[in-house]
């Protein structure tokens, strides 16, 4: 149960870093470097990059840029749904 929970909150915490970075910094290139000086400046924090990407079946190289596009592919969606929504009336 211990390593259950511990993997939720890595997945959480990664997901709301990825989140913010793809927010604040407008565009996935520059979110993906800041990512990438983040980790290369702290070999903890690359761990845990490491074990949440072997977790959620990402490659190391091409976990963000993966998470990233799955997140903006979702963003989509939605927008899309809301646009069809409104199309309706």
């Amino acid at each position: 149960m211990k390593n259950a929970f511990i993997t939720i909150l890595i997945m959480d915490d990664f997901s709301d870093l990825f989140n913010d970075l793809l927010q604040s910094c407008g565009s996935v290139d520059i979110a993906e470097a800041e990512f990438k000086r983040m980790i290369a400046d702290s070999q903890s924090l690359r761990a845990d990059y490491r074990r949440w990407c072997s977790e959620y079946g990402y490659t190391e190289r091409r976990g963000f840029i993966d998470y990233a596009e799955e997140f903006l592919d979702e963003q989509n969606s939605k927008l899309d749904t809301l646009t069809d929504y409104d199309n309706q009336d």
